[in-house]
């Protein structure tokens, strides 16, 4: 039995280790005096996802979700530019691939190791698999909702991040 079959992440990580952590990487990233605020706010209907795979013990994924608007504003203040400036989709896509990246890295730095960090990838976000490998943490960023989720890897979904034929 691998680590993955005996432990979930829910065993590994809890919601407060993961907005610990968002916390810590906000302010750096995002711009001082921002923050991810942990409550439940409705989803919007559309949403982009960014997402980096880890691989060691415990194979997942670490994914930030938020509306196409909220991926647009975070950039903004991620690349630090200012309107009227035009953020395109590549400027979208490093800036959400970044903070996800970099909360991968820190999750992964507190989960079983050794373990690697896929790189950044931007679409639709993976399928979770087993609903007791799922760590989610529900928030907003200037009143925007956007959530973070730790989820095991599905069948469907290498650890490298590419879909695998079945």
């Amino acid at each position: 039995m691998t680590l993955q079959e005996a432990q979930s992440i829910t065993a590994l990580l809890d919601q407060e280790t993961v907005q610990s952590i968002a916390d810590e990487i906000w302010p750096a990233l995002v711009g001082d005096g921002e923050a991810f605020v942990p409550v439940p706010v409705a989803p919007p209907a559309e949403v982009v996802s960014a997402w980096v795979t880890i691989s060691g013990p415990w194979d997942g994924a670490v994914v930030l979700t938020c509306a196409p608007a909220t991926a647009e504003a975070l950039a903004e203040s991620v690349l630090m530019t200012r309107p009227p400036t035009v953020v395109d989709d590549e400027d979208v896509a490093d800036a959400l691939g970044e903070l996800a990246n970099v909360l991968g890295g820190n999750i992964k730095s507190v989960l079983p190791g050794p373990s690697s960090l896929g790189l950044p990838q931007i679409g639709s976000a993976p399928t979770t698999g087993r609903l007791d490998d799922v760590c989610r943490v529900n928030g907003q960023w200037r009143g925007q909702s956007l959530t973070i989720t730790v989820q095991g890897a599905t069948p469907a979904l290498h650890p490298s991040g590419t879909e695998v034929p079945q």
